[in-house]
This record gives C-alpha cells, structure tokens and sequence, in this order.
C-alpha cells in the first residue's frame, strides 16, 4: 500500500510540474507575441536605432489574463505612437484594453453552452481549470451575449446581394418559457441555396403559431430586407405558409416535399395497404419524366379512389406542385423532391437543445439556434449538382421573361 501511495504522490508531483511548465509557455508566448505587435507598430525592434520610428516605448504594465492553464500574470510593453492628432498611447490588438480572458477561453464557454449546458454547470465545470480566477455565472451570461449581439445584426442586415436558386421554409417547434408558462412555440425558418451551391441561414422567427399571418409577415420581412424572390421554393404543405407564398411571390413556382404528402397519404390509408400505397407513390415522384409521373398518378387516382378516396384526396390536394421537380434538371431532383435539407438542420436543432428540457425564454431560444450555426457546429455544406446551379437560374430567369 506504501508503494502505491508513493507513486500516486509521485505521478501528482510530475502532473503538477508538467502544468506549471505549460502555464509558464503559455505566460511567455503571449507576452513574446505582444512584443512583436508592438515591433511592428512602431517600425523597429527594442534597441534598434536606425529605421523609420512611428513611436517610443513608455515602460510596461501588469495585466492578468485568465487563459486555458488559470490566471496569466502578463508583463506587458506600453508605448506612445505618432499620429496627425499628436503621440496616442498604444493598444495591442492581441491583448485588447479591459480583456480579461483569452479567446479560448471565451471559445470553450460558447462551445459547452451550444451543446446544452446551462451557465451553472458552465461555471462549475470551468472552476478546476481557471483555478485562482473561476467564471462566475454573470461572467457566462455576459459571454453567451456575445451571439446576441451579433444575431442582432445578422437579423437585420440586407439581403439584396443574395442570389438565390432555392428557398426551403419550414418551421421548428421548441419548448420555451413564456409569461412563465413552458409552451411550445414554432421557430419560421429560412434556408437558402445561392448560387454557388451554398447553403445559407437567412431569418429565423419565433412565432405563437404558423398561421397565414404568421408566415406573410415572416416573408414580407424578407422582402424589406431586400430578398429577390427566388428561383423555386420547397415547402412541406402548411396551407398558411403556402397561402402566404402566393401572396407574396405569387410567380415563384413551389415544390411540395414528397415525403410529408407521403406521411399524409399513409394516415388516410388502412394498415394492409400501407406499403402499395408507398410503392405506387413512389412511382410518381420517381419518374423518368414529367409525362411518366403524370401518367404513375393517373393510375394511382384510377387505382386507389374506388378503395381508399381518403388517400386519393389528399394525393390531389398538392395539384401540380409535386411536379415541379421535373421542370428542372435531372442533376436538382434529388436536392428538390423534399425538404430533407432543412430538415437536416432542424434535426441538428432539436438533438442540441433536447437535453434541456425547455428553453427559459425566447431570445435564448434564438440565440442557441443562430449560435450552432454561426460557430460552425452545425456546418451547411453544398448541395450535390451544384455546378450547374448557375445554369438553373439562368434558365428560369429566361423562362419568366
């Protein structure tokens, strides 16, 4: 037992000096990494006489930073530069003015806060590695309102120099807390792809439902913002959302995803007959052609109306909007037929924010969401084909002129 007792305390001694050794590199490569700055900023080196001088070193100062190892006792350069207005006291761009944590720290807190964590845990979890400078529970508050601020921003900038080829809507039910009341609330999505290929997070909106209303106004919105109507708009069939495009972009052709018709026509459809209904839908939105899926729904109406008119009216309720698709070209079916790319991101969604139960308000219901995108932890990649979006949209244009 003696000897296990030493060699834990021996491996705690060397983890001990090894952290020591770390917090010291990490000390000297900031406070060499300012010199430099400071180098830079003034056109010499430290006692180098000859050269264009922009300014003269002033002494130093001392800075704590709290950084990945705990707290940074920095010694830090001043200076005075030369500008029109006179000698202005330098400030680095590495260690800003009132900057009490390095970046990676404020990086971690966003990271832990995104995948679920709430501030308490954030802070308490955070407390053995900052060591003698812990984050408190404001200090993680006032980290997270960061995103705020740049998802302010990000809801109000122009939209005018986006070239859209598809626009996919849908809507996101969270669990949030309002006029203390957990209720769950649908957040209005719009995901473009532009023209390169790429995807793009345009708006987001809570709403108290998806109504007409609801979604005019989320689409006038973008309208303001100086949005182009896009060259084709994928939807999964809410009847406000679909009221509300042809209002707003009465021209805009739309494409209902084939996966919720199908959802549909499997509840109006008795279990025995599930799967044939499956296979003759398929048929349809699988076709060779337009002709060939004009004609596989002919023969699902011919088929199905005498046993199931259930399914075959709600087949006819999407009209000639499940045949959309086929106006464009073959290489965009895949990419078109459904909403499955923004429900992609709204699955991402859901698994980041299921583990906490309800949100405890609306803003922070936003936040979350713009924050797994603008960081990059939900990353929205090109779409497959999209070398020939250009050509699409050229050719649509032509088409509407």
């Amino acid at each position: 037992m003696g000897n296990v007792t030493k060699k834990l305390k021996a491996v705690h001694e060397e983890e001990s000096s090894l952290s020591s050794l770390i917090h010291h590199h990490v000390r000297a490569a900031i406070e060499q990494a300012v010199q430099e700055e400071l180098a830079v900023a003034l056109g010499v080196e430290w006692y180098q006489r000859s050269g264009v001088r922009r300014g003269e070193r002033n002494g130093t100062k001392t800075r704590t930073l709290t950084g990945p190892t705990g707290p940074l006792e920095l010694t830090l350069p001043r200076a005075r530069v030369f500008t029109q207005k006179g000698d202005e006291e330098w400030a680095s761009a590495l260690v800003p003015r009132y900057q009490r944590r390095v970046r990676e720290v404020n990086a971690s807190v966003l990271a832990a806060y995104l995948s679920g964590a709430n501030t308490r845990r954030i802070a308490g979890a955070l407390r053995p590695l900052l060591k003698a400078a812990p984050l408190s529970k404001s200090a993680v508050s006032r980290i997270v309102g960061t995103l705020k601020s740049e998802m302010d921003a990000w809801q109000t900038r122009s939209l005018a120099d986006l070239d859209v080829a598809f626009l996919y809507l849908d809507a996101i039910a969270l669990r949030v807390r309002v006029d203390k009341r957990v209720t769950s609330m649908p957040v209005l999505v719009a995901l473009a792809v532009l023209a390169d290929g790429t995807k793009q997070l345009v708006a987001m909106e809570m709403c108290g439902s998806e109504s007409h209303e609801a979604w005019k106004g989320f689409l006038d919105g973008l309208v303001e913002r100086g949005l182009r109507a896009p060259v084709l708009c994928i939807v999964d069939g809410n009847a406000g959302l679909r009221r509300a495009l042809s209002t707003v972009w009465s021209r805009t052709p739309v494409q209902r995803c084939a996966v919720h018709k199908l959802r549909n026509l499997e509840r109006k459809a008795p279990q025995h007959a599930l799967a044939e209904v499956k296979a003759d839908f398929n048929k349809i939105v699988y076709a060779e052609s337009e002709v060939a899926a004009r004609k596989a729904h002919a023969d699902f109406v011919s088929k199905w109306k005498p046993r199931c008119p259930g399914v075959v009216k709600s087949l006819e309720e999407a009209g000639d909007e499940l045949f959309t698709m086929y106006r464009f070209p073959r290489q965009q079916w895949k990419n078109i037929r459904t909403t499955n790319v923004i429900e992609r991101l709204n699955g991402e969604f859901r698994r980041r924010v299921k583990t906490q139960g309800s949100l405890p308000s609306e803003d922070s219901a936003l936040v979350l969401l713009y924050g797994l995108v603008a960081t990059g932890q939900i990353k929205l990649r090109k779409i497959d084909g999209y070398r020939k979006l250009a050509g699409v949209i050229s050719e649509q244009m032509r088409r509407a002129a």
